[in-house]
């Protein structure tokens, strides 16, 4: 059974930023689960990354998605 796009999403955020996602609404979650999909498609530096580690690659891109948040 596949994944879907907000379980990806939410595996690939710290344990803080996971906690706050999944507070938030669902539409909420689909938005930002949407947004970190289009940073791993639009971002060739993530391409390169996602050949090494595509792990971290996500988590590059999910940390980008929610930047100002948490700092």
């Amino acid at each position: 059974m596949p994944i879907d796009t907000v379980e990806r999403f939410l595996a690939a955020l710290s344990p803080r930023a996971r906690d706050y996602v999944q507070q938030q609404p669902h539409e909420e979650q689909e938005r930002l689960a949407a947004a970190w999909e289009s940073e791993l498609v639009q971002d060739t530096d993530l391409d390169t990354l996602s050949e090494l580690s595509p792990a971290a690659a996500e988590h590059e891109a999910a940390a980008r998605v929610l930047k100002g948040l948490f700092e």
